[in-house]
């Protein structure tokens, strides 16, 4: 399985988000609804929502600590790489100069 961008993660953490408040607005909506049926299906609705909370916290602090482990490698590498850094910035400066110099 390929792993997810962090725009394609950002968009699944944002729509689990929705679905959660969504499902916790129909939960408040049908509280007073009567029946053992209806009641306990609604115990099983905010089991799962607390379980897809959790999930969502869990995928924001992995989310989180990628994001930092990648700031501090890139931090590393340029203090050991100092001049090697500054070569590709410029050349990346070069070619995105080129590039919006043709337009």
């Amino acid at each position: 399985m390929n792993d997810l961008t962090a725009a394609q993660t950002d968009k699944l953490l944002a729509d689990l988000r929705l679905v959660v408040a969504d499902a916790e607005e129909l939960l408040r909506t049908t509280a007073g609804q009567a029946g053992e049926g209806a009641a306990e299906l609604r115990a099983k609705v905010q089991a799962s929502l607390a379980r897809a909370r959790e999930g969502l916290a869990d995928a924001q602090d992995a989310a989180l600590e990628k994001a930092k482990a990648a700031g501090r490698a890139a931090d590393d590498y340029v203090h050991e790489n100092p001049w090697r850094s500054i070569g590709i910035a410029a050349g990346f400066g070069l070619v995105v100069g080129l590039l919006i110099g043709r337009r």
